[in-house]
């Protein structure tokens, strides 16, 4: 067969693809998305290699028909490691089922190792495929300066060569299977500058105290902007205009040094969904891309340009502004898979701002800061540490980023922190249920937060009268959205309003109580309760009173480290809302906890001492490993998603849809209802309440008593 009829494609339509051109076109993507971190070389040798296993006559006849399986991809990575291209082999092997781990020279030919896949091509088990050579001309060797670097270098970096060449691969076919590349209509960062200028240019002159406070801490941020890239934290009290302030360093800082993008980082999608349609408002929509799990474009109903620009834009993060949740930016830059690496490289350059960065999760902290400080020493990143509650990280990055030392961007001295105290402290000590719920009963209006779903019951049930509320993850969604829309109508028109909840109001729920009791947790969880009382700052400070007690439950095992870190900081600095307090709090939670309990998976040790185990370390790192299992309630508007469920369809969509109304319950709740026949089993993972009295409009789901492990939703 003459090389010129080896086909990488066919399309629907009938037109078909050389492998040389489809290699040729992926290598020249893969080379200019890996220009940002210098790694042309490695990247352009990945595209050009990847598909040669398609010159092998068996791969031809599969792609006319043949039902045979073909291995493709394993005879570039063999090419790549008989040639010394030790890290693009690794990505060629992993270009359609993910990267595999190194594993050892003793693996056999059927391993799923690269040594194992590398045996295999040795003992000539692969369909021959040396047509390649009259076609591809081999690549520049690699650069040598990976040669003496650590594991945890060499890993990451292959990860990033990794996204490059999925990217280019995908966007290369794509381009050909639709006829025409993709269409990009993104504003430049200057454009975006201006935009932000025109919405804050009616600030000033501030006319308020606060907000002369405010704009003190926006023009710090805006001239902070030429400092070089490197690594920041953004120290801002609640109602400080943290927000906007950080938009505008980012939006300054990329202009500054030509950044690419802003990437933000959040904890929760109720925060991320509220700062979206603020950077909407002021940059547009076209602008930026929201991406997380609660939001669904819809192809077939709303096909215009932009939607589908979205849409796409989630699989690479090619946008000016990205908003993503901890969960998808870490466990990304932790995975294996093409779909979840593709975006990878788009993070270099790129400014990043971790909002909330309290909430970065302690059990895997220091993988959390390798990552961070990988992206900021190699690849161009400026990254902000952005909260009101500033953790202790400075050791922990000096050991992985020496030679860049945290720059606050607002330090003491810009703006005067007594302007933002809105509360009033006190400590009540152990209450019963029963002695609170009496507190509680005498206030019009009062916000509680406990630790446990079975806490936030048993409170509840003892509360009277008129107004009384119930927020937990036990309610869908919809249901928690629909009571928070009626607390917030019951306290602007002066009505009682007596609330239990969980922690889920205390970040990105914009809500304004006079009064809220908060339970013994971290201290970062305390003061981010009291940012729910007089948030508006338009009573009195000595009468908005945020009341820490302890409960009549045991501290659940998981939280005992950071109460007992928040006991030790009440009980030594009466001012533990300060920075000082703050700071005292994060470094005893270490010391309490220990550096072991800040990589509780091992993943440092385990990419220090086995051979490039990709595989094993997406299979570790996961934020959210809590054993949950998803329960769909049919609730008010939702009937139409669960007709075509029983309907036999099953697609992201409907699924993405049916999230509004999913309860996640542990293994063991989930076996109880099962057995008491209350759910409905519509597939092996689909599982529907069939028991409406399993469900209340009070509280949600019903349960047995709560274990516990709930201790943050």
């Amino acid at each position: 067969m003459h090389p010129d009829t080896y086909l990488a494609h066919i399309s629907d339509d009938g037109r078909t693809q050389s492998v040389f051109s489809h290699l040729s076109g992926t290598a020249m993507l893969a080379k200019s998305f890996a220009q940002p971190f210098d790694a042309q070389t490695e990247a352009e040798a990945a595209g050009l290699l990847h598909d040669i296993g398609k010159y092998s006559a068996a791969f031809q006849q599969r792609l006319r028909g043949d039902p045979k399986q073909v291995d493709h991809a394993t005879a570039g990575a063999y090419e790549c490691w008989c040639m010394g291209q030790l890290l693009s082999a690794f990505s060629i092997a992993g270009h359609h089922g993910g990267l595999p781990d190194g594993g050892s020279m003793t693996d056999s030919a059927d391993a799923a190792t690269l040594l194992g896949r590398i045996q295999r091509a040795a003992q000539g088990k692969l369909e021959p495929y040396d047509h390649w050579k009259e076609d591809i001309a081999p690549p520049s060797p690699p650069r040598a300066d990976l040669t003496h670097s650590s594991p945890e270098d060499v890993m990451f970096f292959t990860r990033m060569l990794y996204s490059c060449l999925v990217d280019a691969d995908y966007l290369d076919t794509e381009a050909f299977m639709t006829g025409h590349p993709r269409s990009h209509h993104q504003e430049p960062i200057e454009c975006l500058w201006q935009k932000l200028q025109q919405y804050f240019s009616g600030w000033f002159p501030p006319q308020s105290e606060l907000n002369q406070q405010r704009c003190a801490i926006l023009e710090r941020c805006i001239a902070q902007a030429e400092q070089p890239p490197g690594l920041f934290s953004l120290t801002v009290p609640t109602g400080g205009g943290k927000t906007v302030a950080s938009l505008a360093f980012a939006l300054a800082h990329a202009k500054a040094h030509s950044k690419q993008r802003i990437i933000y980082v959040i904890p929760y999608t109720s925060i991320i969904e509220q700062n979206a349609d603020t950077f909407r408002t002021i940059l547009g929509d076209t602008n930026v891309l929201e991406h997380h799990s609660n939001v669904l474009y819809d192809l077939e109903n709303e096909a215009d340009v932009h939607t589908i620009q979205l849409m796409q834009a989630t699989e690479n993060w090619d946008m000016p502004v990205v908003i993503t949740t901890a969960v998808q930016f870490f466990e990304s830059l932790f995975a294996c898979r093409p779909s979840q690496c593709r975006k990878l490289h788009n993070l270099a350059n790129s400014i990043i701002i971790f909002d909330e960065a309290q909430m970065l999760p302690l059990p895997y902290l220091q993988p959390c800061v390798y990552a961070i400080s990988q992206l900021v020493a190699h690849y161009h990143a400026s990254a902000v540490l952005c909260t009101a509650t500033q953790p202790a990280l400075d050791s922990i990055f000096q050991k992985f980023l020496p030679q860049y030392p945290i720059t606050e961007l607002c330090p003491s001295g810009t703006f005067a922190p007594d302007i933002f105290r809105r509360v009033t402290f006190r400590q009540q000590g152990r209450l019963t249920w029963r002695e609170l719920a009496a507190q509680l009963n005498a206030q019009s209006q009062v916000l509680c937060i406990v630790n446990t779903r079975k806490g936030a019951q048993e409170l509840f049930r003892q509360l009277t009268g008129e107004g009384v509320f119930h927020l937990s993850t036990l309610m869908c969604p919809a249901h928690r959205q629909k009571q928070i829309a009626e607390i917030r109508r019951r306290l602007s028109d002066s009505l009682p309003c007596r609330v239990v909840s969980t922690s889920l109001i205390e970040a990105g729920v914009d809500i304004d109580f006079p009064a809220v009791y908060r339970e013994l947790a971290g201290l970062d969880s305390i003061l981010q309760a009291a940012g729910r009382c007089n948030r508006e700052g338009k009573r009195p400070v000595s009468e908005s009173i945020v009341t820490i007690f302890q409960s009549e439950e045991r501290t659940p095992p998981l939280l005992a480290a950071a109460a007992g870190a928040s006991q030790f900081v009440l009980r030594h600095d009466p001012d533990f809302a300060s920075p000082h307090a703050i700071e005292a709090y994060f470094r005893q939670l270490f010391d309490l906890r220990g550096p072991e309990a800040q990589d509780m998976q091992c993943i440092l040790p385990t990419i220090r001492s086995e051979f490039l185990p990709f595989r094993t370390i997406a299979d570790r790192f996961h934020l959210i490993d809590s054993p949950t299992r998803t329960i769909y309630v049919p609730y008010q508007a939702s009937a139409p998603l669960f007709e075509q469920l029983r309907s036999g369809l099953r697609n992201k969509s409907l699924y993405r849809q049916l999230g509004r109304y999913g309860v996640s319950v542990y293994e063991q709740h989930f076996a109880a209802l099962q057995l008491a026949g209350d759910i409905e089993m519509l597939d092996d993972s689909t599982a529907v309440l069939c028991n409406p009295s399993c469900y209340s409009e009070q509280t949600g789901l019903s349960l047995d008593a709560d274990s516990g492990k709930a201790l943050f939703i």
